[in-house]
């Protein structure tokens, strides 16, 4: 679990490993300080009473020599985000992917993910991918507001996305009239019809207050052309539905977005 979303409670691995309706928390405590010791596992500070937990490195390389997950070479283990303040919101995205998907897609998550364009400049990590195979896209994207950023920045955020779908490159042999390509169809998500949806998941204030950043948001990213779906961390974990704000427009993109010269 450590290796899939880096850092976590006592409370949280529980509630993956431990029979439903049974409190585990005291194994896993158990289970931790023998992992601690054997030089795989520390912790770097709290939230609240409880201990945050990640892998150490030599963690991370037992675990990639045990072929448990896919090759993640550039994972970090967590531990400078927590040292660096970050640890709350590290915990709500790995609430966020309990509350999403739980045990049964577990391994099917990385979290701080790059996208970025060189070209543009354009750069931002998204904090969680789920891999969702279907017959029209590869992934799903999540991003976590835990109440720490401004309305501004995270409708920011949300247009980056829109920004990256919309960029487009020119291939073509020398002497050829060539075409132009999404970029994120050719470099990132090859085996996807469709741009990835991104999932907006507000958390970290009272439940009033998140309904009023979701009404917000809503507003700040009327007519993008993304599939865009929000929802607050307290309804996601009751299983209460998405709010669909925005759509994928591939031919409204193209218009909003020059066309890259070609050779």
């Amino acid at each position: 679990m450590l290796g899939c979303v880096r850092i976590a409670t006592v409370r949280q691995m529980a509630s993956v490993i431990t029979a439903e309706e049974s409190d585990g928390r005291s194994y896993v405590r158990r289970a931790m300080v023998e992992l601690a010791e054997l030089g795989l596992a520390e912790t770097n500070g709290k939230h609240g009473k409880d201990k945050i937990w990640n892998l150490t490195v030599a963690g991370q390389r037992a675990l990639a020599d045990g072929n448990e997950l896919p090759p993640r070479p550039k994972a970090g283990t967590g531990a400078k985000a927590v040292k660096a303040g970050f640890g709350p919101h590290g915990l709500a995205v790995t609430d966020t992917i309990l509350a999403y998907g739980g045990r049964r897609s577990l391994t099917d998550w990385q979290v701080e993910v790059n996208h970025a364009i060189k070209e543009t400049g354009l750069s931002f990590n998204t904090d969680a991918v789920l891999a969702w195979p279907t017959k029209t896209s590869e992934a799903r994207l999540f991003e976590l507001d835990n109440g720490t950023m401004s309305q501004a920045r995270l409708a920011k955020e949300v247009w980056d996305y829109e920004r990256y779908a919309g960029h487009r490159v020119w291939e073509g042999a020398r002497g050829t009239i060539g075409g132009t390509f999404p970029f994120w169809q050719r470099h990132r998500y090859t085996r996807s019809k469709t741009f990835p949806r991104l999932h907006v998941v507000l958390a970290g204030k009272a439940e009033h207050l998140l309904d009023n950043r979701l009404q917000a948001l809503t507003a700040d990213v009327r007519g993008i052309a993304i599939a865009v779906w929000a929802n607050t961390l307290p309804r996601l974990q009751r299983g209460e539905p998405w709010y669909e704000i925005g759509v994928d427009d591939p031919h409204r993109r193209r218009e909003r977005y020059p066309e890259p010269a070609g050779r």
